[in-house]
């Protein structure tokens, strides 16, 4: 049974269960998602941001050039995978244990659920944390399914928001998507410092290639099973991943392959890749079988060298999905963050004293820098400002303005969503 079934079958578990209990005031459903509301998050939400509202706001200012930044490497990005939408897929579906034929992207189940549920808690947290920092109450917060993902939400107080200054609800806006991207370069460098401890140490050997996954309608599939060891195919030894693509490597579309496993022998006839038509293709997912040495195990036992291994996975795992999910809100098309940062900038009216307000901000993030260079930052700063305080955009041309802009994207996104899983979907039921 593929992953996708296990999916509905959670699926439906749960909602009988939430539908049992609908009628307990910590229940609410919205569509396919179902939230558990309490008030204990809200005060871990209020303490964190006691800690300090200045540094809240501080350290956002400081983040919000570098999600500017994101949001026109998505816009250029995304428009960029359209050239290569029918050679091989740009989009990929995250969830975790759901291996779709030609997806660029494989998440394992458990570490995948566990580092999902960070991008969640952490992007939610981070909207939540700078709203109190801005004294916005907070209507509600909680945890939720989306589907069987598991989640959290916060719900800032809409009247209030509405009623704060522009910076302030940008910081509020980009506090999610950032928040994402600086754990993003957390997980980074404890990642790192993992893969960085286990090669100087050389704490394993590799005798193979074990199979993460089976892709579903694949060659491999009803051949292979996931946990087998491949030692060889075609009589080429595969024991490292360097030696497992050079025998890959020899190998055409339409071949009959022998594969040898921990389990023993295997036939199967390649095929072509989803992803490139001119490459053979297995279908099977990957990595190399570590053995702990026996230096490492006289040095640091089992139990180490055991997990290190999964830990370097679960975050890997959060770097890459807080970073994909953290730069895709920040994508300009309502209702992502992106779309609401877009928004609140073209509604921006430069009053004379918000213009010394933000001037005096620039100069204390540059007073660090040569006289020359602030001078230059100085005078293109308040050649903006004049544009935007002589040209300012009504409230209704902004809406059109958004709605064209959101559709475009919407439009894009769906192309590329149909023609990068639709039909890995489709094979796979």
């Amino acid at each position: 049974m593929n992953a996708l079934y296990y999916y509905a079958i959670g699926f439906i578990i749960v909602y009988i269960i939430a539908f049992a209990l609908r009628k307990k005031p910590y229940i609410s459903f919205e569509g396919i998602v179902i939230m558990l509301k309490t008030d204990k998050l809200r005060g871990v939400i209020d303490r964190i941001a006691g800690i300090s509202h200045g540094f809240w706001k501080k350290f956002t200012n400081i983040l919000m050039p570098i999600g500017v930044f994101f949001i026109i490497v998505m816009v250029i990005s995304v428009i960029y995978s359209l050239q290569l939408m029918y050679t091989q897929p740009t989009v990929s579906l995250i969830l975790p244990g759901v291996d779709i034929p030609g997806s660029p992207l494989y998440i394992p189940f458990g570490t995948g659920l566990i580092a999902l549920a960070t991008v969640m808690i952490i992007h939610e947290g981070g909207h939540g944390v700078l709203a109190r920092a801005e004294n916005i109450s907070i209507d509600s917060v909680g945890l939720l399914l989306l589907a069987v993902i598991p989640g959290a939400f916060v719900e800032p107080n809409q009247q209030e928001v509405e009623k704060a200054n522009g910076i302030s609800k940008l910081r509020v806006y980009f506090a999610g998507p950032m928040a994402n991207i600086v754990l993003c370069v957390i997980a980074f460098v404890i990642m790192s410092g993992i893969s960085g401890f286990m090669a100087s140490e050389n704490l394993y050997t590799s005798d193979g290639m074990e199979i993460s996954s089976v892709v579903p309608s694949s060659p491999a599939e009803g051949v292979l099973k996931d946990g087998m060891i491949i030692t060889s195919i075609n009589n080429q030894t595969t024991n490292n991943y360097s030696s497992y693509i050079k025998a890959l490597n020899n190998t055409h579309i339409g071949d009959r392959i022998n594969i040898t496993t921990n389990t023993g022998h295997y036939n199967l006839t390649l095929a072509e890749s989803p992803s490139n038509s001119t490459k053979s293709y297995m279908g099977v997912r990957s990595g190399e079988h570590k053995i702990i040495t026996p230096e490492a195990q006289k040095k640091y036992g089992t139990w180490l060298p055991s997990i290190l291994p999964t830990l370097e996975e679960l975050f890997s795992l959060i770097f890459l999905l807080n970073f994909a999910v953290g730069t895709f809100n920040l994508l300009p098309m309502k209702p992502l963050d992106g779309g609401l940062i877009l928004e609140e900038i073209l509604k921006t009216r430069i009053r004379d004293d918000r213009r010394k307000e933000f001037n005096d901000t620039l100069n204390h993030y540059t007073r660090h820098l040569p006289m020359s260079i602030r001078c230059f930052i100085s005078r293109r700063f308040n050649s903006l400002l004049n544009f935007i305080a002589n040209h300012p955009i009504s409230d209704e041309k902004v809406a059109i303005i958004m709605r064209a802009i959101s559709t475009f994207f919407i439009v894009i996104l769906l192309m590329l969503i149909i023609y990068g899983t639709v039909p890995g979907i489709l094979q796979m039921l």
